[in-house]
Order: structure tokens, then C-alpha cells, then sequence
């Protein structure tokens, strides 16, 4: 047996474990590498000012030379908003199908990069990438043009679920191609990675058309505008509203640059069934009687520069909500933004507007498949082994214990974490060691250059303050000769505080006094004298812990 057949097979994420968002998972067999999906993930509360989280590729830029290409299995910001990110740092091709390379381009631009990487791949068509052979398998989900992945590798093949649901109405009629999830299961699979997000909900998930009824006995009862707010990515969900407002000879607006991006992309390229003369732009609005407008948003997360948030806040330029209005919101929140979605609830609530979100009425179903789709998936495709993945610890354990309630072997199953590398052949799985991974915050162009050191001081800033304490000292005799000046910001009202403003330009005053008569001038162990002097009497005063700046100038 030569050497190559001893390889082993690597799979290395990068993200997507323990967290919902920032999918992104390495293949690896010997001199190949491929990259199933590319995503981000938002900030958490205390990553204060950034934008936008993907996945550390330090991995992936030691081992450029290997890599075949990243194949993605379909268009939401989790699974491709990385990818202009990382093109910049590889230059490798980027495979995926219609629709989810058309919202590419549209970020290509925004990026200043060349699509010309962008390979287009259809469902049951195979692709040829090194050792690798990818084969799409399509997938029910919430924007159309998803898919499943069959990798066939020298030691098995590999199925990566992506982002699923089980649907047998779906809005696209594109059904989940079960029978060719079968026919590998009869083959044989090596090992299944499938989603997790769901696994704690019990039974089966409702089909997305069932939303559409709701919309239409809502749309048919509306006196007067309607605005509805979802992901901009939803494209099965922004079909069911035009759906309904054609049925009632509604027009629809659409607000929010993302949901403009999106619905965009989808008409350009027949992704979306619309009447001509029901789309108008927002700025028309006015032409119509509000019972046949229907304003299409972003904003179902409460988001703070969103469309939604700017209506409620009452600055969006183009619409001024009235109570006669109605906003429907035709999402749920994801985990950690409940505040910000019940903020702008309240808000709507105090200009008087009619609400209906998901604990009122059947407005969103989810995108992702219940246990029960999940039981149907394993039993169809019968792996030897298994990694649950798209899903946080208590997920992805669950999940576990779901494969082994349906028989399979508790060492057959491995949980890991972003970086942890499994090693597969034929007849094993194994951890065999860690690959650097973790998040690379996004900040504005800056890409990384904000670390948690950057992080800490923000967060005390927002919590205590900053103090800046300006002294200018004589280069000849190392006198002051203007100062100690204290400088507030975020720590207390200065023409309020007075008397303890004196009082803390006394410390500094008695402090280089102290350091003068130990002829103390070396400039770093001033500033630390003064910082702990000050931050001593601080606390001592008004128990806080503002960020203290000594500024020290030469004249």
C-alpha cells in the first residue's frame, strides 16, 4: 500500500461551532484542502463598536498553496459574508450556485474585487477539486438555491447538510432531494455533519407557506399602510408579501439598503415572481391611498441604523408612521437581540401603530429543520460517523444524543470546538489536535486591528470615563511650567464637580512634588505615579475607576 493511502482525512472548523454564525469548515487530504462556506456573525454586547465578526484564517494562510477552493452552500450572510474578506488575504475560486454568487457580486463591488474567481456549480452536477469531488444535493431553506454537499474523498464521502429544513410545500418548488441522500446513504458515508440549530425543538418544522396564508388574511384586513419587516435574505418570505399584496392589488416600497441589495440581485436574476407595476420606488408612496401600499423593510432585529429602528425612532426620511399604520414583523429574534427588538416594539407601541410579530400571529416560520426532519436525514443517510455542527454547546450535545437514540455508537460521535481537527480514514475518528481559530473582529475598514486589549479599554471607557491630566515641564529644570490641567470625558459633569475637580489637580500637584524632591524625571514612572495616585483618590472619594491619561509635554 503506497503512502497515499495513508493519509488521513482532516476536518478542521473554523467556525460554526459552539456558536450560531461564522460557518466555515476545512477538508483536508493531503496536498488538498477545499472550504465548505465562508460566514459572519454579529458582535456580541461588550465587542463595543464593531461591525461585523468572521472566522481567523491563520490556518488557511499557511497552507495557501493547498487550497482548492471554497464551495458554499447558499446565500446568507452566515455562510458567504467572510468570503471578500478572505479574498483579500487568498486568492482562490469561490464555488456556488446562481443566486448565491449573484449576492456575492453585489458585495464584490462594494469590496472593489474581481468576480472573475466566482464559478458557478448546479445542483447534481459534480465538480472535480483536487482529491475532492463535490457534488451539490439540493436543500429546502429560506432563500432559494441551497444546497446540500456530498464530498466524495480517497477514504469516503463526507455530507454536509448546510442550512436545512424539510419542506414538502416549498415556496420555490424546489423539494430537499431526499432520494439522492438515500442512494449515498446506500452507498456508504464516511461521516455526516449536520445542522444543529433546531435539534431542541420537537417535531417537525411548518412549511413556509403557511406564513403566506397569514399574510393574506392580514394584507386583506390592513386599513391602511403595511410594513413589513424581515431578513433581507428571506427571499422565500419577501415573495409571500408581493404574493399578497398582488392578490389584494397592493404596490409594494422596498426601504433598507440591504433589502434593496437582495430584492435586487433576486428580480435581475428571476429569483422572484413579480407583477410588473407592483414594485415602486419609496419615494412614490404618496401617489397611493395607504390601503394599497405595502412597505418591505429591514429591521426584524431591531437593528440600530435599520429601516425599522429609524421608522420607530421617527428620523427615517421617506415614512412617518401613523396609527392607522400596521407593522408586521416577520421574524423572530435571534438569541441576544431580544432587547433591541423589544425596544423598537415599544417604540411602535407609543406611536400607536397596530403590531404583529410571531407571538401574536403564525408571520415566520423558521428556516431551520426539527428534530424530527433531523431523525429523517440520519436514517436516510446512515453514516459511520458523525459531527454535529451550526449550533452552540448545549446544540451540537443534544444532537449527540439524538444519533445515538437512533443507534449509533457513542465513540462514533465527536463534539468539538472552532479549531478542534478531526482525523478520519475508513475505519476511525479521532481529535488529533487543535488549528488556531478564533474571532477577527471587523471595525470599519480596519480588518483584525482590533484585539481584546482594544476591547477592554472601550469597555472601560463606556463604563467609567476617562480622565486626562495635560502638565507641560520645563526641559531645562524640570519644572512645571503650565498645569496640571484635568480634562474630563464620560467621568463626571465638570461645572457640577468642582470641589472634587480641585481637589484631584491637589493630588497631581502633590505627586510631582513627590517624584521632584526623589528626583524622579524619567517621564514613564511620572505617569505612573500620578495614575495611581489619582486613581487612588478616586476611588477613595466617589468609589469609581475612570481610564486616567497623563499627558506630559517638553517646552
Amino acid at each position: 500500500m503506497g503512502k497515499r493511502n495513508k493519509e488521513k482525512l482532516k476536518i478542521i472548523p473554523l467556525g460554526g461551532l459552539a456558536e450560531i454564525g461564522k460557518n466555515m469548515t476545512v477538508v483536508e487530504y493531503g496536498n488538498d484542502i477545499i472550504i465548505v462556506d465562508c460566514g459572519l456573525t454579529f458582535p456580541d454586547e461588550d465587542m463595543l463598536g464593531i461591525d461585523i465578526v468572521i472566522p481567523d484564517i491563520t490556518y488557511l494562510e499557511k497552507n495557501v498553496n493547498k487550497i482548492r477552493g471554497i464551495i458554499l452552500t447558499h446565500g446568507h450572510e452566515d455562510h458567504i459574508g467572510a468570503v471578500p474578506y478572505v479574498l483579500k488575504k487568498l486568492n482562490i475560486p469561490v464555488y456556488g450556485t446562481r443566486l448565491t454568487l449573484g449576492l456575492l457580486k453585489n458585495k464584490f463591488q462594494e469590496h472593489k474585487l474581481n468576480p472573475n474567481c466566482l464559478k458557478e456549480i448546479q445542483a447534481g452536477q459534480s465538480v472535480r477539486l483536487g482529491v475532492f469531488n463535490v457534488e451539490p444535493v439540493q436543500a429546502s431553506h429560506s432563500i432559494p438555491d441551497s444546497v446540500s454537499f456530498a464530498i466524495k474523498t480517497p477514504v469516503g464521502t463526507i455530507i454536509f447538510t448546510g442550512d436545512f429544513k424539510i419542506d414538502y410545500t416549498p415556496i420555490d418548488g424546489d423539494l430537499m432531494d431526499l432520494p439522492r441522500l438515500a442512494a449515498l446513504g446506500d452507498e456508504g458515508v464516511l461521516a455526516l455533519l449536520a445542522d444543529s440549530t433546531n435539534i431542541e425543538r420537537e417535531g417537525y418544522s411548518v412549511s413556509e407557506r403557511t406564513v403566506g396564508e397569514t399574510f393574506k388574511d392580514v394584507f386583506g384586513r390592513a386599513e391602511s399602510r403595511l410594513i413589513v419587516a424581515t431578513f433581507a435574505s428571506n427571499l422565500h418570505r419577501v415573495q409571500q408579501v408581493i404574493t399578497a399584496a398582488e392578490y389584494y392589488g397592493k404596490k409594494v416600497a422596498i426601504s433598507g439598503r440591504s433589502m434593496i441589495n437582495t430584492v435586487g440581485v433576486a428580480l435581475d436574476l428571476g429569483y422572484l415572481n413579480v407583477k410588473k407595476g407592483t414594485i415602486i420606488d419609496i419615494n412614490e408612496i404618496r401617489k397611493y391611498p395607504g390601503d394599497k401600499i405595502v412597505i418591505l423593510t429591514t429591521g426584524s432585529q431591531g437593528e440600530p441604523m435599520s429601516a425599522l429602528t429609524r421608522m420607530a425612532n421617527g428620523d427615517h426620511r421617506k415614512v412617518q408612521l401613523s396609527p392607522e399604520d400596521t407593522v408586521l414583523i416577520s421574524a423572530s429574534p435571534i438569541p441576544g437581540n431580544e432587547k433591541t427588538v423589544f425596544n423598537v416594539l415599544n417604540k411602535l407601541t407609543e406611536i400607536g401603530v397596530k403590531i404583529i410579530y410571531q407571538a401574536l400571529a403564525d408571520v415566520h416560520v423558521s428556516g431551520h429543520a426539527f428534530k424530527e426532519e433531523l431523525k429523517l436525514i440520519h436514517t436516510l443517510v446512515r453514516p459511520k460517523f458523525f459531527i454535529p455542527v451550526h449550533g452552540e454547546q448545549r446544540h451540537l450535545k443534544l444532537h449527540a444524543k439524538l444519533a445515538m437514540e437512533l443507534g449509533m455508537d457513542e465513540k462514533n460521535i465527536k463534539l468539538g470546538n472552532n479549531g478542534t481537527v478531526f482525523e478520519l480514514d475508513e475505519n476511525s475518528i479521532a481529535v488529533s489536535g487543535i488549528a488556531p481559530a478564533g474571532n477577527v473582529l471587523v471595525d470599519g475598514l480596519g480588518v483584525g486591528d482590533v484585539g481584546n486589549v482594544v476591547l477592554r479599554d472601550r469597555k472601560h471607557l463606556s463604563e467609567d470615563g476617562l480622565i486626562a491630566v495635560v502638565i507641560t515641564i520645563s526641559k531645562q529644570d524640570k519644572h512645571v511650567v503650565a498645569g496640571p490641567d484635568i480634562i474630563s470625558r464620560g467621568f463626571v459633569y465638570v461645572k457640577e464637580s468642582g470641589d472634587l475637580m480641585d481637589d484631584a489637580k491637589n493630588v497631581v500637584e502633590k505627586t510631582l512634588k513627590k517624584c521632584r524632591s526623589k528626583n524622579i524625571s524619567d517621564w514613564g514612572t511620572l505617569k505612573y505615579n500620578i495614575r495611581d495616585d489619582l486613581k487612588s483618590f478616586i476611588y477613595h472619594e466617589i468609589k469609581r475607576n475612570p481610564m486616567i491619561l497623563p499627558i506630559i509635554m517638553e517646552v
